[in-house]
């Protein structure tokens, strides 16, 4: 700018002919203005005069010409650029530098574009899809088989099994029974409705049954004590025309030795060891 009526406010000498910067309504003259305002650049060092093009970054300024990429030296003036640690880098030079690759594509992720992370590895977001259907899995929940994504229809519709009680899926844990596979809650006793994982049970009719439930609905009673013989543990019993006995029940009516192994007489309902049933 040029003026012919005012003073430098610094220097108080005149204006007339001369360029002038004016700051907060204030004339100076291009000395005074350098040497009082001027901000020094980063790279060079030198005052950015008020004919040069000042760059700022952050609270920090640039000759035009010194606005560079700190590695390759090309020009950052009106490209994007990075930085790094209060260094400026251009996309290409901070890629080989510092951008992740790829998981999938094994490529630069550029600065700038979006990126998915999943278990300590980086993908494109166009990159990160359902290994089946293809789509975009973004922030949609997920599931992992064999170091491959799939989004939840596609694994259940692959991979999962159903229950074979309620037929819906079962996506994790589970139980297997007469190789078929069930919910952990839908695997109960046929009689009382208890969870039977995790518990001994018994089988009839290809049903589970709980051992109290099975006992009462199926076990034969002791014709000693009347309580049911579930064979469980590898527990013995005796049977004799059509009669059961526990192991430990199995004795004589009168002086009740054990009769396992020994011969017996009967005598209506009752068995008796020899002695007792000649006398």
């Amino acid at each position: 700018m040029t003026s012919s009526h005012t003073d430098c406010h610094y220097c108080l000498q005149s204006l007339r002919g001369r360029k002038y910067a004016l700051r907060e309504e204030n004339a100076y003259c291009v000395t005074c203005y350098d040497s009082l305002f001027a901000n020094p650049c980063e790279e060079c060092k030198q005052p950015i005069e008020c004919d040069s093009k000042d760059l700022a970054y952050k609270g920090r300024h640039w000759h035009e010409g010194c606005f560079k990429c700190a590695k390759c030296s090309r020009s950052l003036v009106e490209k994007p650029f990075a930085a790094k640690d209060e260094v400026l880098l251009c996309t290409e030079c901070y890629s080989d530098e510092y951008s992740s690759k790829c998981f999938h594509c094994q490529k630069t992720i550029m600065p700038g574009s979006r990126k998915m992370e999943f278990k300590g590895s980086s993908w494109h977001e166009s990159c990160f899809v359902c290994q089946y259907c293809q789509q975009p899995l973004g922030t949609k929940p997920l599931i992992t088989k064999d170091n491959e994504n799939y989004c939840v229809p596609c694994f259940e519709k692959q991979f999962a099994h159903h229950c074979y009680s309620c037929k819906k899926v079962i996506t994790s844990g589970g139980v297997t029974y007469h190789d078929q596979p069930w919910h952990k809650e839908c695997f109960v006793c046929a009689g009382c409705k208890t969870q039977l994982s995790g518990q001994r049970f018994i089988s009839k009719d290809e049903y589970p049954y709980c051992v109290d439930c099975f006992s009462k609905l199926y076990a034969k009673k002791c014709a000693a004590c009347k309580k049911p013989i579930t064979a469980l543990g590898g527990a013995k019993f005796i049977s004799f025309e059509e009669r059961q006995w526990h192991g430990e029940c199995f004795n004589c009516v009168k002086c009740s030795v054990s009769l396992v192994g020994h011969g017996f007489l009967t005598r209506q309902d009752d068995v008796l060891c020899h002695e007792c049933g000649s006398a």
